[in-house]
């Protein structure tokens, strides 16, 4: 069976996007499931969060238009059925490289529509819209959006769907929301509880019960080249996606 190809995208920058990249495929391959994450982001956060060392080896780069397979670039983290495909210095400057290729928009697609031995592919894409982001939004069967519980929470989030719009129109007439994820909640506040309910008249059923806490230790973790669970397990940002990890389960079945 082919994995399914997510994409975690939301172009406004801190709002948990490679957080959740990082400790939702940790949860993932905790409960069994077989990921791959592959960065795509140049700034490699996802890449340093898994504990791998971007800057050894080839990467995403190699990948896309080197001569590099699947195989090469593949990289085991210290999780069990959890790899990845790091960022590595020389995908800062790919997107020059790509405009000048012909039909680059698949090339992503190209290189991940036959892979088998994961269940899911989730990457992790710049918070931007720009030519990497559109290229993981063309492999991908869906996307996963990421909110944060804060004000303006849904500002840029028409861009978003007006691309995701333009990508369904032009290259990935399949292309689905698949969920959105509240970020950063504090229940505590009122602004948190407004934010949600906003949220969720705007994408109504599409958005998980689960709400990921602003957590300290959510915060700490990718500094030491570490996911929540490996860092401590027992906080309310591990509770809160190994929570989120089941409601996405359910949500396949």
């Amino acid at each position: 069976m082919l994995s399914k190809v997510i994409t975690i995208f939301n172009q406004k920058g801190g709002v948990g996007k490679t957080t959740t990249v990082i400790n939702l495929a940790s949860a993932l391959a905790l409960k069994g499931k077989k990921i791959l994450v592959v960065d795509m982001d140049p700034q490699g956060n996802a890449s340093s969060g898994l504990g791998l060392d971007k800057d050894q080896g080839e990467g995403t780069y190699d990948f896309l238009i080197g001569e590099s397979s699947y195989i090469d670039v593949k990289r085991k983290t210290n999780i069990e059925n959890l790899f990845g495909i790091c960022a590595n210095k020389d995908l800062a400057g790919i997107e020059i490289e790509l405009a000048q290729m012909g039909n680059w928009q698949y090339i992503l697609y190209d290189k991940l529509k036959d892979i088998v031995d994961v269940d899911f592919i989730l990457i992790d894409s710049p918070p931007s819209l720009g030519i990497l982001s559109l290229m993981s939004l063309v492999a991908s069967h869906s996307i996963l959006i990421p909110v944060q519980c804060e004000y303006y929470a849904l500002e840029g989030v028409s861009q978003l769907l007006d691309t995701i719009h333009l990508v369904k129109d032009n290259f990935n007439k399949n292309l689905e929301i698949e969920g959105v994820i509240m970020t950063m909640f504090d229940g505590r506040t009122n602004l948190s509880l407004q934010v949600v309910e906003e949220v969720k008249d705007f994408f109504e059923n599409l958005v998980y019960g689960t709400m990921i806490p602003r957590n300290v230790r959510l915060a700490e973790a990718p500094s030491y080249g570490m996911d929540i669970f490996s860092y401590d397990k027992k906080s309310k940002g591990a509770e809160s996606y190994l929570a989120f990890a089941e409601e996405f389960l359910m949500d396949q079945e």
